[in-house]
């Protein structure tokens, strides 16, 4: 499962799309489910934020059937070899317009609450949905941006169907999508949490973007500097290569390493939602695999702890070396079994590391070790992660170490509930922003 929710998938793809940063860019969400992904990425852009309201117009007894499509300004687009095809005449066209026409009519009115739209004229327009599964919106979208006078038009989605997505380069300049699954049935698969975005939800977003200067949500956290490192690394740890992706804010105020539990890796969309919102903090983060694939398969080196925290050490000891991250604090952040490997690996000499989160973790399974425990930390779990909370509680009393077990009410081991993920990511900020940094926590996830 890729995203947790739209606005994580919006603040991935805004990552993506830096490069269109100091452009002349108007980013265009497609209500309703576009528009929360756009905002995202608007804001990440220092870009303004609009919509794009279309409407297509089906061929009459055939309505999936795509002839063309209508947009704000009296903008239509017919495609001329369908209404052939059809035989659609004129008289049934105008009829099909003036009923569709009448449509978005109210949904202009509704979502812009008398705001102009946007001018488009020699601009990059970047049409943003929360993905793509025939296109035919997206195509319409595209077609009605060029006749608003759009330059140069950019399509970008979190996630979108192979074919779907080839059929869009006939109608944009790029597109731009994070995932193309091999399967593909609809949108909604490829989110944990995918609720219908609501009217009002759009006019509210809208209003948001249009009162407020766009404030930097990922791509230049702290700023509108770009960060000073976004890029896959690779780190030789105990003699073996693993891989990583480092992400260092404008003006950092810390770096949190991210250990992974059993079963899990970089690619984590929990832990990477977590990471986005210790960045929005100036937090820098390092999501790596403590072990190699082939190691992943071997029962006994998942559950090494000493393997495991000798491993972390080791990459604590390279960020030391790094341009971007010398000289700063260092947070760990561990899952399941990598929360027992962080808390070993805090205990080393060689780790200068000022303060630890675990998030659903195994800290008993660190040991012996748990007495040697000096750094902060904070144990979150899941109200409804019985086991697990008990094993907490103990390996907690076993800490002489200033410790916090934080319990989200209502919570599985995986907090895949409604907030409970927000909740972890909300707590682990502030957690570092006291323990890593003197500066106030943020308060933007």
């Amino acid at each position: 499962m890729p995203f947790i929710d739209r606005t994580e998938a919006g603040r991935r793809l805004a990552r993506r799309l830096d490069s269109l940063r100091g452009e002349d860019v108007v980013v265009v969400g497609l209500p309703r489910g576009g528009v929360p992904v756009a905002f995202e990425v608007a804001r990440a852009l220092a870009a303004p934020l609009d919509v794009i309201v279309v409407r297509k117009l089906g061929v009459p007894h055939q309505p999936e059937l795509a002839l063309g499509a209508i947009g704000e300004g009296d903008v239509r687009v017919i495609n001329e070899r369908i209404r052939g095809e059809a035989r659609v005449t004129s008289a049934e066209l105008s009829a099909l317009e003036r009923s569709e026409r009448a449509e978005l009519r109210c949904r202009v009115t509704r979502f812009r609450a008398g705001r102009d739209r946007i001018p488009l004229t020699g601009r990059t327009a970047l049409i943003v949905d929360d993905g793509v599964a025939t296109g035919s919106t997206a195509r319409a979208a595209c077609q009605v941006a060029r006749a608003q006078g759009a330059a140069r038009v950019v399509i970008a989605v979190p996630v979108g169907a192979a074919d779907a997505l080839t059929a869009l380069r006939e109608d944009a300049d790029e597109v731009v999508c994070l995932e193309t699954p091999a399967w593909f049935a609809s949108v909604g698969q490829w989110y944990r949490q995918f609720p219908q975005t609501s009217d009002q939800e759009v006019t509210e977003l809208l209003h948001r973007a249009a009162q407020q200067r766009p404030e930097p949500a990922v791509a230049a956290v702290g700023g509108s500097d770009p960060p000073l490192c976004d890029k896959d690394v690779t780190v030789v740890a105990d003699r073996v290569r693993l891989s990583g992706h480092l992400f260092v804010p404008e003006e950092p105020v810390g770096v949190v390493v991210f250990a992974h539990g059993s079963g899990s890796s970089r690619h984590s969309p929990r832990n990477r939602y977590v990471a986005s919102v210790l960045n929005e903090a100036r937090l820098g983060t390092l999501l790596f695999d403590l072990l190699t694939p082939d190691e992943e398969l071997d029962r006994d080196r998942v559950f090494d702890i000493g393997l495991l925290a000798h491993r972390l050490v080791d990459v604590t000891s390279w960020l030391s070396t790094r341009p971007e991250t010398a000289g700063l604090p260092i947070g760990y952040f561990g899952a399941s079994t990598g929360a027992a490997a962080a808390l070993w690996a805090s205990t080393d000499p060689r780790a200068d590391v000022r303060s630890v989160v675990s998030r659903g973790g195994r800290p008993d399974l660190a040991g012996q070790r748990l007495d040697a425990v000096m750094t902060p930390t904070l144990l979150i779990v899941g109200g409804h992660d019985d086991l697990v909370l008990q094993l907490n509680r103990r390996a907690q009393a076993a800490m002489p170490c200033e410790s916090e077990l934080a319990v989200v009410a209502g919570a599985t081991h995986l907090f895949e509930e409604p907030g409970a993920l927000q909740q972890v990511a909300a707590m682990a900020r502030d957690w570092f922003a006291s323990h890593l940094t003197n500066a106030p926590s943020s308060s933007t996830s």
